[in-house]
């Protein structure tokens, strides 16, 4: 942020010599057009040249005149709320202006703006630098750091959650270590204690290796292969990668549906997003209920439904379930053994594939996560109804 606030006040500086030089030319003109009223000097057209190098820019930009009027400015500084019926909107933008005219040098700040005139409580963030030209005239040039902002805030909070989920693994493993070697003349403490070590062992590898999938999912330059493959060898792999789980609960899981349908996508990333679906209806139903996989194609659409018999979602959760670490009821979670990254792990799996993820739930009634890819353009038609 500091260096990019240096190098908008360079670029402001620049760009304050190179509009300055093409404006005088035609401040001086007007000028002498209106000798006789030297003091009701009209400002200046802005030249072509001007208006192209500043259209030219990435940063928002707004062109003063001597009287605050706006000479020029780019379309998205309406949409961002700085500019509102020909004038400066926000209060610190224009102390900026005012300071660069008081001191005759350019300012720079960070600057939070309302969304909306009705409420401030979605706003956009902006580094904001303003130089004084000639002709009384000043460049406000304003870059928004929203996003990034937000996607430091993400990252932070995940390097804290991440910490926090880590230490209740480790912390019981290393409390279970200390027990067992106290009880180590005891053989039946020393089996049911090395059991529950087994347990938050699984635990804490499942969870390294749901942060590992979901931070090469999120990288800004990791490359997708997709090719064209078959959806049922995908529910196929991932059925048998949660048959263990399913059997030790005494629940099954049926699927039916259309086949012989194809994506274009990453065979092993859909089988990990089917297999959380999967392994997230087991955990969350009843033991000896039935899961269910449905397939079919939709609207150039393939989609794969989990549907389940658990306890259900309430509709104020319904938006959070996709969220990192999000847990509608932490207790059950760790009873079951859950990272808290599965959906999440999901919902960019589908984005990475161009699909998405929906959800459809009611409590005590059961979820329904239907997972969307664009289909293969095979050419054939199928059944769209849902075995």
């Amino acid at each position: 942020m500091e260096d990019y606030g240096i190098g908008l006040l360079v670029l402001v500086a620049v760009l304050g010599v190179a509009v300055g030089a093409a404006s005088v030319g035609a401040f001086l003109h007007s000028e002498r057009e209106q000798r006789q009223a030297p003091l009701a000097v009209a400002p200046a057209p802005v030249p072509d040249d001007v208006a192209e190098v500043l259209g030219a820019l990435s940063a928002t930009s707004v062109l003063l005149g001597p009287g605050e009027e706006v000479l020029r400015v780019s379309p998205d500084a309406y949409g961002h709320g700085l500019v509102r019926n020909g004038r400066i909107l926000p209060a610190e933008v224009t102390a900026l202006v005012a300071e660069a005219r008081r001191t005759g040098s350019a300012q720079q700040s960070t600057v939070r703006v309302p969304r909306s005139t009705l409420s401030t409580a979605e706003s956009s963030v902006f580094d904001v630098a303003v130089a004084p030209l000639s002709g009384d005239r000043v460049l406000v040039l304003a870059e928004d750091m929203t996003a990034a902002l937000r996607l430091q805030e993400v990252r932070r909070d995940f390097v804290a959650n991440v910490s926090h989920e880590l230490k209740t693994p480790v912390g019981a493993l290393s409390l279970l270590a200390e027990t067992i070697a106290a009880a180590a003349d005891d053989p039946a403490t020393v089996r049911r204690f090395s059991e529950q070590m087994r347990t938050e062992a699984a635990r804490l590898s499942a969870l390294v290796a749901d942060i590992i999938d979901l931070s090469r999912l999120q990288a800004p330059d990791a490359e997708t292969e997709l090719v064209e493959l078959e959806v049922d060898a995908v529910v196929e792999e991932a059925v048998d990668r949660v048959a263990v789980a399913a059997r030790s609960r005494g629940s099954k899981v049926v699927v039916g549906g259309t086949t012989g349908l194809r994506v274009y996508g990453d065979h092993a990333l859909l089988v990990t997003a089917l297999r959380n679906l999967l392994d997230n209806a087991l955990r969350y139903s009843p033991d000896g209920s039935t899961v269910t996989v449905g397939t079919r194609a939709v609207e150039g659409f393939v989609e794969v439904a989990v549907v389940d018999q658990g306890i259900g979602i309430s509709r104020s959760d319904v938006e959070r379930v996709f969220e990192r670490f999000y847990r509608v009821d932490p207790a059950r979670a760790r009873d079951t053994g859950g990272t808290g990254l599965g959906l999440s792990i999901v919902k960019h799996v589908a984005a990475r594939h161009g699909g998405d993820v929906r959800l459809w739930s009611v409590p005590q009634r059961g979820s329904t996560f239907t997972l969307r890819i664009p289909e293969a353009e095979t050419g054939r038609t199928h059944d769209e109804e849902v075995a």
